[in-house]
């Protein structure tokens, strides 16, 4: 099926046509050149738990990194575990990109995850829970609590709590309950008073409710209780005339990652939407235990769960430190970072008394780039597709749109566009993995506005960010475009950092026409000047780039390739970069997530330098430049080095042309390669070093500050002269 959705697609490139394989004499590097995939992925969220660890860190930042590793691990397990056991049940047990089995992966998945998890639980009870303690946020317990705020939350717990609980019996006339995947519940042992008989409950710690109850007082030190412990001391409420022997907390990862068969005669939003039920039925694949249960109560989940040992996660309470997340409703700003208030880019900023600025006037006059979040989503991307929904002369709008907010002003301001008779088009991708419900919503308001929805090519998901609005001028149509590295989502832009271009040249305006008419319609065309655009092509284009660097180092010239992505995983690229190090070319890799390159592999990986950076901002830019002896060639778009993300795919990467702009990724790239800036090196066997302080104890350079700092700075000089 995928093979000819990339046949029918014809997503490929003139310049690609006459473009052999290059040769790759493999045979010359060694067998065991990549790390597990799988396992790096758990070394990227030790990074994430390293950054929870560091005491110098604000306190509060330091509780929301514990939430965000325990999120990512779950997504990890209900996606790759899940995958891995997948292939196993299947006997479809292909290999990993190591050459082991998934059987093999999964013991070492097990052993490091069950470390990760201890050291996170270790994290929050020795190090982040007496910092806040100490700050005056208090996460207590109930035996630590007065009688009068025992009083006061017993009143809660009644009033709010009581209602909404639904205890569910296991005996003869009741079978063991569906446990929901990621739900935190209670295990409970009760005695029935008049036979003597044991019992088991379960009860599930109602999800809608906030996990940590504020305790009630006047004192300046906020107090918060955990719901599962608030429920935990009530239980004799629930169960009346019951001996209450004992009670744990535990908690179930599914499978919940979407499969779907794709036909191209049937509707694939019906067809999600049924998956999206089923999806709630996966088998389990985790089971979190509190550290405290009985060999009796874990006996009994395993055998109805029908779990494995392995897959048996003892911890400390609480679980599910996700829970952290809640902490984020406090209003203690001196326990976060120093805020960060996003710019407006300087081309974009108002002239004169006008108080809104003419974004189409800034983008005929030169490219735009702007970097979020330094700079503002809400006055470049937003601004942009706003004045385009409301000027009579704009004729039509076509955008992809792979994640976005429910309330999101883009969604809005197709609508309005569409209302106001422009033609719109709007390419959704409905299986954006975890987000598929929200996109079916407003894929769906989309359509009853006029909005002409489609939904991609079978087979592929479209990955790409692009924006493009026709626009009437002097008689003649104008295009502006936007590529960007990431989503259209106002909310996300806060917290991701990303580039956008904004150009009015005409090649990248034809360029998105006709990828678009492919995407929305069944034209085969294959000539994109300053696109890379997978799955046909964007390989092809970045190896003879690379391959092109190995040759000029070869020739004595000078020779530097420098790549920023989230993952750094597909063999053919991590080979022609081990070729082009072989050669002497230099090799800047920076990853924030998955990194299968190795560094100690002698004559192979001597000029390969990887780093990772990770901090309040998650970098999610992706960056290839190469220095093309002396002219640099420089890409950004939406494509990371994977094989889902080159061949499974649609995926575009523009080529950047202004010398300020080149300069400014270049420069970009430089301060967070440099040993001065706070970053993670890659070394010998796999291990990542956070680098953070310098021999005399100081702390380095923080690269999103900094960059923060370079951008006001920019914009005084500017506004000044």
């Amino acid at each position: 099926m995928i093979d000819s959705a990339l046949a029918d697609a014809g997503l490929g490139d003139a310049e690609d046509d006459d473009f052999d394989a290059i040769e790759s004499p493999d045979s010359l590097l060694p067998d065991h050149r990549y790390h597990d995939r799988e396992v790096s992925w758990l070394a990227f969220n030790q990074r994430v738990l390293e950054l929870a660890e560091d005491a110098t860190l604000p306190e509060l930042e330091r509780a929301n990194f514990l939430a965000i590793f325990a999120s990512n691990l779950d997504e990890f397990f209900m996606v790759r575990v899940a995958g891995l056991k997948r292939r196993i049940v299947t006997g479809l047990a292909v290999p990993t990109n190591v050459g082991r089995s998934p059987a093999d992966v999964l013991a070492d998945i097990s052993r490091e995850a069950h470390a990760l998890q201890l050291r996170h639980a270790a994290a929050w009870t020795e190090s982040v829970r007496p910092a806040l303690a100490d700050a005056g946020i208090e996460i207590t317990e109930w035996d630590m609590l007065t009688d009068a705020e025992r009083a006061a939350l017993t009143e809660y717990f009644q009033l709010h709590v009581f209602p909404v609980l639904m205890p569910l019996a296991v005996d003869p006339a009741h079978p063991f309950p569906y446990i929901s995947g990621l739900s935190l519940n209670l295990a409970i042992r009760i005695r029935n008073a008049r036979t003597g008989r044991q019992e088991f409950a379960r009860l599930k710690v109602p999800p809608m409710l906030p996990r940590l109850v504020e305790v009630p007082g006047s004192s300046e030190i906020a107090r918060y209780l955990p719901l599962e412990d608030l429920i935990s001391n009530h239980l004799g409420d629930l169960f009346p005339g019951m001996e209450v022997l004992d009670h744990h907390a535990f908690r179930l990862t599914r499978n919940e990652d979407v499969e779907i068969e794709e036909d191209e005669s049937e509707n694939l939003i019906q067809a999600l939407e049924a998956e999206l039920l089923r999806r709630r039925f996966g088998p389990p694949i985790r089971l979190e235990i509190a550290d405290d249960m009985d060999d009796l109560t874990l006996d009994l989940l395993i055998k109805e769960l029908d779990i494995t040992d392995q897959e048996v996660y003892r911890l400390p309470s609480p679980l599910d430190l996700r829970g952290l997340f809640s902490l984020s409703r406090v209003n203690r700003p001196d326990l976060r970072y120093p805020p960060h208030l996003p710019t407006t880019a300087v081309p974009f900023q108002p002239t004169g008394s006008n108080s809104r600025a003419d974004i189409f006037r800034a983008i005929r006059k030169s490219d735009v780039l702007v970097h979020h979040p330094y700079e503002s989503f809400a006055t470049s991307v937003q601004a942009f597709l706003e004045q385009a929904a409301r000027d009579p002369d704009v004729l039509a709008i076509k955008q992809t749109l792979y994640r976005t907010s429910g309330d999101s002003p883009i969604v809005q301001a197709l609508i309005d566009a569409a209302e106001s008779g422009k033609q719109v088009l709007a390419l959704v991708e409905v299986k954006a993995r975890f987000d598929e419900a929200n996109n079916i919503v407003w894929a769906r308001k989309l359509e009853k506005a006029g909005v002409h929805v489609v939904y991609g090519l079978v087979g592929l998901k479209t990955h790409c960010k692009l924006a493009l609005v026709i626009r009437e001028e002097d008689g003649k149509l104008q295009h502006y475009s936007h590529v960007g590295t990431g989503n259209y989502n106002p909310k996300t832009s806060r917290i991701y950092e990303d580039f956008g271009l904004f150009t009015a040249d005409a090649q990248v305006g034809k360029d998105l026409t006709r990828l678009f008419n492919e995407l929305s319609g069944y034209a085969i065309e294959k000539k994109f000047k300053r696109l890379l655009v997978a799955p046909l092509h964007l390989r092809k284009g970045l190896l003879r780039q690379i391959d092109n660097e190995r040759k000029n180092a070869e020739a004595g010239k000078a020779a530097h390739i420098r790549i920023k992505v989230n993952s750094m995983v597909d063999e053919e690229i991590i080979d022609a970069l081990y070729r082009a190090s072989g050669a002497g070319v230099k090799v800047d890799i920076w990853v924030r997530g998955i990194c299968s390159i190795k560094v100690d592999l002698p004559g192979i990986s001597d000029n390969i330098t990887v780093r990772s950076i990770l901090g309040r901002y998650l970098e999610h830019s992706r960056i290839f430049a190469f220095d093309n002896d002396g002219d640099p060639q420089v890409h950004i778009g939406s494509a990371d080095m994977m094989h889902r993300n080159l061949d499974r795919r649609v995926e575009a990467l523009v080529r950047v042309t202004d010398p300020a702009h080149i300069s400014e990724l270049l420069s970009f790239f430089d301060l967070a390669l440099d040993d001065g800036t706070i970053s993670w090196h890659l070394g010998e066997d796999g291990v990542w070093t956070r680098h953070s302080v310098n021999a005399d104890g100081e702390s380095l350079i923080d690269l999103q500050d900094k960059t923060m700092s370079q951008i006001r700075r920019r914009r005084r000089t500017r506004t000044v002269r």
